[in-house]
């Protein structure tokens, strides 16, 4: 679904006025602002998309006096990964470069500091969840900007049909369009019934247990429902506790009820799942939806995305977000800081949110009510509470609170999901919880 071109795009600008709404930040003058700038975002997987943020940039360049050139990366085959990898090596690239999930505290020390632009930001737009600011405020300051472009919640997206018959759940209801949740009821215990009752009917839930993020995304959120955290946030590591036995014991149940493969499963395998008409439910941003929408209609007309069930510690989601960073070795950072503010005005975000369908998401917590939630269909509504509008659930992000780089290790080697499969193949809890041990000594180690 993401597209493998790179496109490059160069403007001329035109005009010298500055918007209203920059004018009270001290970085942004036309003067200072004029010159160069380059920037690699994302190469979004929605057609049209990309073309949101290249006409905000324009707008921007046209008022600044700035020659600007857009490169689209692509995130296949791990091209913007090993694009930041090379110019942070050379010191030389572009000025703003768009950086997934961990990337912003492994590259911290060669970042520019934006404590001026987020303080201008959150005064604006409302504080950022805690997830974004784990991710993005190192050290006590601020080394990126949550990027709307490219941040999700992968949350369920349930079959309103399946679930009311096989398990007796009325998902609308329970998250009703253009209200608040009435979901009291939607416990980890009642996600657990309903798992079995949909296998039993035929239909079961996708969810995975392989090594890639949309598997690795879920078992954090399950994880962290349960207080189960592997390291803290001093580097202790604290996988040998009653809370990480909790949280694979709920797997081991939940496992017997999920399609056997589920190990195997990459990030394509729930979408197919859903589309194929036999899932009940899948943990993913409205991608797969979008997907429905265009292949299996009928199947997307039964399609409604809300919020996560809640564990004994509280109601988690996965929360996976991009940030826009500015590289310290950039000759123009008051014009990056200037760009980085004009696409982070909540006109602007909600423009990129309109061009990708309503599956970009904004940090900022009073960025959560656009229109295009509340009338994307079918069936009307049915986005409504993707982006937790009411802000009932913690986002929060696999490997959290460990140190970055622990942190880090435990996302991308699926620390949670190898133990999940572990223990539900018959290996016992003790010895898995040794395994896991063993291997955060080793991520301290290297």
């Amino acid at each position: 679904m993401i597209s493998t071109k790179i496109r490059r795009r160069r403007f001329a600008a035109g005009t010298a006025a500055l918007s209203t709404t920059l004018i009270a930040a001290p970085f942004v003058r036309g003067a200072h602002a004029a010159g160069k700038l380059s920037m690699g975002f994302w190469d979004h997987w929605v057609p049209g998309a990309n073309g949101a943020t290249e006409k905000l940039v324009k707008e921007w360049a046209e008022k600044e006096k700035v020659e600007v050139q857009i490169d689209f990366i692509t995130s296949q085959g791990n091209k913007l990964l090993l694009t930041g990898a090379a110019e942070s090596q050379a010191r030389s690239g572009h000025d703003i470069l768009a950086q997934s999930t961990w990337l912003p505290s492994r590259y911290a020390d060669q970042l520019a500091p934006v404590d001026d632009v987020m303080n201008e930001l959150i005064k604006t737009n409302g504080k950022v969840n805690a997830t974004v600011e784990y991710l993005g405020h190192i050290k006590g300051k601020w080394i990126a900007i949550p990027a709307t472009v490219g941040s999700q919640i992968k949350g369920p997206c349930s079959r309103i049909d399946y679930m009311k018959q096989y398990a007796g759940l009325d998902v609308q209801a329970m998250y009703p369009a253009g209200a608040p949740p009435k979901a009291d009821n939607w416990t980890f215990d009642t996600f657990l019934k309903a798992a079995e009752a949909c296998h039993k009917g035929g239909h079961p839930f996708g969810i995975g247990l392989g090594t890639t993020a949309d598997n690795v995304d879920s078992a954090g959120a399950i994880f962290h429902g349960f207080g189960a955290d592997l390291v803290d946030a001093k580097g202790n590591i604290t996988v040998k506790s009653d809370a990480v036995r909790e949280a694979l014991d709920f797997y081991k149940k939940l496992m017997a009820f999920l399609p056997p493969d589920v190990p195997a499963w990459d990030d394509a395998s729930n979408n197919k799942f859903l589309v194929s008409g036999q899932a009940s439910m899948i943990m993913n941003p409205p991608s797969a939806w979008a997907v429905a929408k265009r292949d299996a209609p009928k199947v997307a007309e039964q399609c409604w995305t809300h919020g996560f069930a809640k564990g004994p510690k509280g109601r988690f989601a996965p929360f996976t977000p991009y940030f826009w960073g500015i590289w310290g070795f950039s000759k123009n950072v008051s014009a990056a800081k200037s760009l980085l503010m004009h696409l982070s005005q909540a006109s602007s975000a909600e423009k990129m949110v309109e061009a990708s369908g309503g599956y970009d998401l904004p940090s900022f917590e009073k960025l959560t009510k656009f229109k295009v939630w509340a009338e994307e269909e079918p069936p009307k509504g049915t986005l409504f509470h993707y982006p937790d509008p009411y802000h009932q659930q913690i986002l929060s992000v696999a490997g959290a609170p460990a140190p970055h780089s622990i942190g880090e290790r435990i996302y991308t080697q699926a620390t949670q999901t190898q133990m999940a499969v572990r223990y539900f193949r018959g290996e016992a809890m003790e010895k898995t919880i040794a395994w896991a041990e063993n291997e955060l000594e080793g991520y301290m180690r290297n």
